[in-house]
């Protein structure tokens, strides 16, 4: 009997190459130092095995993108599925819109960066190239591999290999520039008035440093049972919520598709593309899943931490995979504008966020800008990665305001993703009006972050101008 171990055998190397990295991390103090996600280092430990090791034993298809793709849907899927936060009341610090903000700010900022730096390197590079900057640094690795994925088809080689390399750099920025905002924060007074800052040396506590808990300490709380073992187990139930939401994403987009096609190519080519933004789709049918789960009144039977644990697990493995994704053959044929619009956005990034933040944020301006940063170059996890440093119990209100922002800077940030494909249609059009087209949509963006910007800011929004950090 013939079995397909592809999925098995994929799985496995990563799964050990994130105990090697867990072990790594827990004993060497490099990785401690600059807090490196274990999913980062496994990524990396795996990259030149799938690109010259594996392939001379035979090992010739690296489908490793298609584990990320449905790992970003899934990890959708299982945060949006979740129970909204609770409001916070009396909490008037601009913490909740102020880091919707700071997140579009990113999409806005990077997608110029991007888009400007692009028209030195064309027609050398495809249109779209300059896009891979907001999706791979604020966005993150699946998205970057999704929409790029799309890309190819419309003339763009390599374009899923160009965004995973792009993301995996933001992960670099955001573990070495986090932990050095936090050292030169530290140095220059930027924790003034900040209520953790007597107790930062104890928030560096060892299972932060490690990643691990040591031998003897408390194991926190992950998840709670929400069903009987007996009859199903609550791990069991909350993942079949989580694939049966997928399904009916996955049979919404299947019928769209269809329905598209009757227009004829046109309908075709944009039901195409439609694949590629599913995490969009996976999310607005979780929305709609968890709208029905409210109103039947069966809310008490999922657990929103266990939900989460679904959604940590998914991203680890989307993290290790996609940077393993990685075909270095085309990030050598475009390493010189991969180069170049890197360091100029992590830079500027490490610039822009904290001279924002210090004016917009009426609390906690240091561990916010930590926040925003993380999310800005990395992902989520990376976010709260530099958070716990500051705050390790997460007492503050800044990652419940991150949380509760969350669903507006989605409804926000759909127009962004809908006209993410028009730099790529000006390369199959042979005209560059979708290419402006869209840097008026990051205009449109940035233009709504300035004028919030001023409204929470208000006089400070021109305090001192070329500071680095205002300080309250």
């Amino acid at each position: 009997m013939e079995f397909t171990w592809k999925f098995v055998i994929d799985a496995g190397i990563i799964s050990g190459a994130i105990l090697l990295a867990t072990l790594i991390r827990s004993r060497v103090p490099f990785f401690q130092k600059f807090l490196i996600p274990n999913a980062l280092t496994a990524g990396f430990f795996l990259l030149p095995f799938y690109n010259f090791f594996f392939p001379r034993l035979g090992y010739l298809e690296n489908r490793l993108g298609e584990l990320v793709y449905h790992l970003l849907n899934i990890s959708f899927i299982a945060m949006t599925l979740r129970a909204s936060p609770p409001k916070i009341k009396g909490h008037k610090g601009g913490g909740v819109f102020g880091s919707s903000i700071g997140i579009l700010s990113g999409y806005a900022v990077q997608s110029l960066l991007g888009l400007g730096l692009g028209l030195l390197f064309l027609p050398a590079i495809h249109p779209a190239f300059g896009l891979f900057l907001p999706l791979g640094f604020a966005l993150g690795p699946g998205q970057a591999y999704a929409i790029g994925k799309g890309w190819e088809s419309m003339g763009f080689e390599g374009a899923s290999s160009v965004g995973l390399s792009m993301a995996a750099i933001g992960y670099l920025w955001a573990c070495f520039g986090g932990v050095f905002l936090i050292n030169h924060g530290r140095k220059k007074g930027w924790l003034s008035g900040s209520q953790l800052e007597k107790g930062l040396d104890k928030s560096l506590e060892r299972s932060i440093l490690s990643g691990v808990v040591p031998r003897g300490a408390e194991k926190k709380v992950g998840a709670r049972l929400s069903t009987d073992s007996e009859a199903v187990d609550s791990f069991s139930f909350h993942v079949a919520l989580v694939v049966a939401t997928y399904f009916i994403a996955y049979l919404f987009l299947l019928g769209l598709t269809s329905a598209l096609s009757l227009a004829g190519k046109a309908g075709k080519d944009l039901a195409t593309n439609l694949w590629g933004i599913n995490f969009i789709f996976s999310a607005l049918t979780a929305i709609v899943v968890r709208k029905v789960i409210d109103l039947l009144k069966l809310d008490h039977l999922f657990d929103d931490s266990t939900l989460s644990r679904i959604s940590g697990f998914s991203v680890d493995y989307m993290v290790a995979g996609s940077i393993a994704a990685i075909s270095l053959v085309f990030v050598g044929r475009y390493w010189i504008p991969l180069a170049v619009m890197t360091t100029v956005c992590g830079i500027m990034t490490t610039l822009f966020i904290p001279w924002m933040c210090s004016r917009m944020f009426r609390d906690y301006s240091f561990e916010r800008m930590l926040m925003i940063y993380g999310v800005s170059t990395g992902t989520l996890s990376t976010g709260l990665a530099l958070l716990r440093v500051m705050d390790p119990e997460f007492k503050t209100s800044v990652a419940s305001d991150y949380m509760l922002s969350a669903g507006l800077t989605f409804l926000l940030a759909v127009p962004f993703i809908l006209s993410i494909n028009l730099p790529a249609q000006a390369a199959v059009s042979g005209t560059m009006t979708p290419y402006w087209q869209m840097m008026g949509v990051a205009g449109a963006y940035l233009l709504y972050v300035v004028v919030s910007f001023f409204i929470l800011a208000r006089k400070r929004g021109l305090e001192k101008p070329f500071s680095w950090w205002l300080p309250r």
